[in-house]
């Protein structure tokens, strides 16, 4: 009788469940019929092609994006016992040539394979000679030109279904908004497919937006709270990454610097030190973390605002993917605004292009702004209604004050407008607040209306009105004009008096360490073990630190800490016993199931 997907989950994955649509999936995809997946970061995408390649007869092809990834997935896969390789340009030509002869021979369950490779003449001439499970088309987004991560490569996989129309496809993805959805279908003709659309919370994410003062002394507090823990710290430049790892290594931080700009093998030894040890900070610019599976990255930090709620998601997704309670940290200011305009205006593109990165700029400092559940804001950004507020946001677990700000407003719009309308925010504040220097007198600005009108004001809270103004879209940045505001069209009903306008109240940033900023960073629920596993726990991730080094492969590929938290509760002494546990599968037990009863009966 033929193994159920149920059983092989059990048998090669060590699970006794599936989650979410994840059966359905697995199952229309072995009647042969083509789907389209969207699914948060951690919820599980490749088991939804891994066990239908296992199932079908044939060999699953994987195109996938970036060979990080790629080497990610085979190293864990190969762990559980499932023949899989992959061909992307940094195999050498002998390896190469070894996973070529395997595939023809029928041995190989799963290839994963990069767009270019894919796309040649030679491989698509020696898949035609083989049985194929399947496609499937991992980070799908990546089709759309639109998108974040546009990868030119992906607009030629239709071929697919013109060459193989009998092979199934399965297209993934955990980051597309609806248009970029309806994108995917088009453009890889997935008309016929049947959309399976997850929900895009992360419940165990954590967010918090602070306002940049001291930005480098802000994210020390932060980093306070998540001592001795893997993460990632997002810089919007190559020369703020290295100076932000810099600064870390100097406070006795283990960080490291990662960005295009470095050579290959600077990026890869960085890399490899992120996966394979504990307690490492990435100090890295987007260029980091695609396609990244190290469960265990227990917080993202982003000290400038991302270009988008795509990409925010993307990045802060890589936080967590294990489960356990994860931070997504954000600290921005307005100058973070008036530089992403500016890369935007200077952009080799079309208008309307253009257009479209000013709306998702837009979205995100609503995002970035609002006094609502964060959680709700952001999904909302993908379509999706989260009825509750999250109770896992700053803003639901310290609701911002706000404050009647019409009268600022009109003041700082007013300003604007008399003073030619392109100055930026510094001399503006200047002119509020009546301060006495050369600039303001060369421009006449202290014989203005507005000169003094706003000395009530320290100049935090004048940069807090600017900046929600900007957000709010009744101030631009004219980006030609080195970051000088104008008024919107929208402004004018609030200036004629026609609105009112409350503003959230800026805490002053906080610059120096604190016990309430450690309290106030701390995540979700704590993962505690009980005193007696506490041991046992310890001497399980010794062992998997010993078998990981001995194998040059990351810890987590031998088990998942929530694994580990498993076997030091349960203290299993028979191997049967062992084979119970979630994340325990057949080959895993026979490789390893005599060591960890040995480390176990070491701790009794």
């Amino acid at each position: 009788m033929p193994e159920t997907p149920l059983e092989l989950l059990k048998r090669v994955f060590g699970y006794d469940r599936f989650r979410g649509e994840q059966a359905a999936i697995i199952e229309h995809l072995i009647a042969g019929r083509d789907a389209l997946v969207l699914m948060p970061t951690g919820g599980g995408k490749s088991l939804c092609y891994q066990i239908p390649a296992l199932l079908r007869e044939g060999t699953g092809v994987v195109i996938s994006p970036l060979i990080a990834l790629m080497q990610d997935q085979v190293e864990s896969l190969r762990q559980l016992g499932v023949r899989a390789a992959r061909l992307d340009s940094s195999l050498a030509a002998r390896e190469a040539l070894d996973t070529e002869r395997a595939l023809a021979a029928g041995a190989l369950d799963l290839l994963y394979v990069s767009p270019e490779r894919f796309l040649t003449e030679r491989f698509l001439e020696r898949i035609d000679t083989i049985p194929l499970a399947l496609f499937a088309i991992d980070e799908a987004h990546c089709v759309s030109q639109w998108g974040h991560d546009f990868r030119p490569e992906y607009r030629q996989l239709d071929l697919l279904h013109r060459r193989w129309p009998k092979v199934p496809r399965i297209a993934l993805t955990a980051t597309a908004d609806a248009p970029t959805r309806a994108e995917i279908a088009e453009r890889l003709a997935l008309g016929e497919a049947r959309w399976f659309v997850s929900s895009f919370d992360r419940p165990n994410l954590r967010y918090r937006v602070v306002q940049k003062g001291d930005a480098r002394h802000q994210l020390l507090d932060f980093l306070a709270a998540h001592a001795g823990q893997s993460g990632i710290v997002y810089c919007l430049s190559r020369r703020k990454v290295e100076e932000t790892a810099d600064f870390l290594c100097e406070q006795g931080i283990s960080a490291l610097p990662y960005h295009a700009g470095m050579s290959p093998e600077a990026r890869a030894t960085n890399q490899r030190r992120f996966l394979r040890e504990d307690g490492i900070v990435m100090c890295a610019t987007i260029a980091f973390g695609m396609g990244i599976d190290k469960p265990d990255v227990r917080f993202v930090a982003h000290i400038d605002l991302p270009k988008s709620i795509e990409g925010y998601y993307q990045e802060t997704g890589r936080a967590g993917r294990d489960g356990d309670p994860a931070e997504a940290w954000m600290c921005w200011g307005f100058g973070d605004v008036a530089t992403l305009i500016g890369m935007i205006a200077d952009r080799e593109a079309g208008e309307e292009r253009k257009r479209l990165e000013r709306r998702k700029l837009d979205a995100l400092l609503g995002f970035a702004e609002t006094t609502r559940c964060r959680r709700q804001v952001l999904l909302a950004g993908f379509g999706e209604t989260y009825p509750n507020p999250c109770g896992n946001c700053d803003n639901c677990l310290e609701p911002p004050q706000t404050w009647d700000g019409t009268e600022a407003a009109r003041m700082a719009l007013s300003c604007v407008y008399r003073t030619g309308q392109r100055f930026g925010v510094g001399h503006l504040i200047d002119v509020l607040r009546g301060s006495a220097n050369e600039r303001i007198a060369r421009f006449g600005h202290d014989r203005l209306s507005t000169y003094g009108i706003g000395a009530q004001f320290d100049a935090n809270t004048w940069r807090g009105v600017f900046r929600q103004l900007v957000a709010a879209g009744l101030i631009d940045v004219d980006a030609q004009g080195h970051g000088g505001l104008r008024l919107s069209e929208d402004a004018r009903p609030l200036l004629r008096g026609e609105t009112t306008l409350h503003l959230r109240r800026d805490l002053r940033p906080s610059r120096r360490r604190s016990d309430s900023v450690r309290a106030d960073a701390r995540t979700g629920r704590e993962i505690e073990l009980s005193p007696r596993a506490q041991p046992r726990y310890e001497a399980l991730r010794e062992l998997r630190t010993e078998l990981a080094r001995e194998q040059n492969v990351p810890p987590y590929m031998i088990f998942s800490n929530a694994t580990l938290r498993d076997i030091a509760e349960e203290d299993p002494s028979e191997l049967d016993e062992l084979a119970t546990v979630s994340g325990i599968g057949k080959h895993k037990l026979e490789r390893y199931g005599e060591a960890v009863l040995e480390a176990l009966a070491l701790v009794r």
